[in-house]
């Protein structure tokens, strides 16, 4: 060391750390070199940081932001540990850390491979999660201890690595134990977040650090899932079949109409769109018949099972509605004659059943009432 380094070193009266504002680094130690720090030195500590005596590797005196004169006084640590007892004379030696307590937001996070849970509404699913978060010191001593060791400067990417591996260890057990069904994890993520805190701040504060913002920016589900999810929606979406299909047939009419033989196309697109439709609406009809056991394809009705169903208006009130043998029963009976007016799903008006072409066999074998006697 030359005679000019000797006195650079005892010269030293101003301790302070001039952190830029995009500066990542979470602690930094002041360069010693063999420096002295002086009796009556200036320590200047910013908001935003804290400094931290360190004499032969054990933490001594901590300074939150502010200006100070290095005395006796304001170093009773440091002062037990050196044996001062009635002061200092300079130079003294001790090492000066300064931590930064800011916080140090857009951190990510993500899941590396997916996350097995149990859906109550799917079973078994995989999903994966993504998101950010922002991590500040909160014990500067711990901190130090924990992580700094004798590292002369730490920054943020230096424990990133393993405050994800935390972080997502935390987050599929959280994920898990949440009870959220899959489908309304979206819908709940700042809950979810709240919830994933609580994890992790007990680990977080064991290295001296705390986690003032935590966000899940996205709960996802394999393609194969979402493929499905989409195909039931638009289901959903979609509603009556039959309708659909006739709104396209009537959406393709314009451009149809364009086309040489337009008319033509526009038939068929419609007739198509029609019968589409009705066979949808068949296929998922609620009450639609079950093919048999056997794979044996559904009969069509007897000849002559097919329903009717006629109102009567008897003794001056609507009765029914009667099939053929209730109708043929009241014909028998008298309650129902020729003279009877009836009505059923596709007449204009109430007709004498006598009138009526489908009812008149029931009449073929009941004589027409007596002529008024003379």
């Amino acid at each position: 060391m030359s005679i000019f380094d000797k006195l650079r070193g005892q010269l030293i009266d101003i301790i302070e750390w001039n952190q830029a504002s995009n500066d990542e680094r979470l602690a930094w130690r002041f360069p010693r070199h063999d420096n002295e720090i002086k009796n009556g030195a200036k320590l200047i500590v910013r908001e935003g940081q804290v400094a931290v005596f360190v004499n032969e590797g054990q933490l001594a005196d901590l300074f939150e932001p502010g200006t100070y004169t290095l005395e006796t006084k304001n170093l009773p640590i440091l002062s037990t540990l050196k044996g001062w007892k009635y002061g200092f004379e300079s130079p003294f030696k001790a090492e000066v850390y300064f931590v930064s307590t800011r916080r140090f937001t857009d951190q990510k996070w993500g899941t590396k491979n997916p996350i097995m849970i149990r859906d109550k509404e799917f079973g078994p699913v995989r999903i994966r999660a993504f998101g950010t978060y922002a991590t500040r010191v909160s014990e500067a001593g711990k901190f130090l201890r924990e992580l700094i060791g004798t590292d002369p400067s730490f920054e943020v990417y230096e424990i990133s690595g393993q405050l994800r591996s935390l972080i997502v260890t935390r987050v599929t057990d959280a994920l898990a134990s949440s009870g959220l069904p899959v489908l309304d994890m979206a819908a709940n993520q700042d809950e979810l977040s709240k919830y994933i805190i609580e994890r992790i701040t007990p680990d977080m504060a064991e290295m001296g650090l705390s986690v003032p913002m935590f966000f899940v920016e996205n709960v996802s589900l394999p393609p194969n899932l979402e493929e499905v999810l989409d195909k039931r929606a638009s289901m959903g979406i979609l509603g009556n079949l039959d309708n659909y299909m006739k709104f396209q047939a009537a959406e393709s009419m314009p451009e149809a109409m364009k086309n040489p033989g337009g008319m033509g196309a526009m038939g068929a697109q419609m007739a198509a769109g029609f019968g589409m439709g009705q066979q949808f609406s068949k296929a998922f009809s609620p009450d639609q018949q079950q093919p048999q056991q056997g794979g044996g394809a559904v009969p069509p009705p007897l000849p002559g099972a097919v329903k009717v169903a006629y109102f009567a208006a008897i003794d001056g009130a609507q009765a029914g509605p009667f099939n053929m043998e209730e109708l043929k029963a009241k014909t028998q009976g008298g309650a129902i004659t020729r003279e009877t007016l009836v009505w059923k799903e596709g007449m204009a008006n109430w007709t004498k059943a006598g009138d009526v072409e489908e009812l008149k066999v029931l009449f073929a074998s009941v004589p027409p009432p007596l002529p008024p006697a003379m």
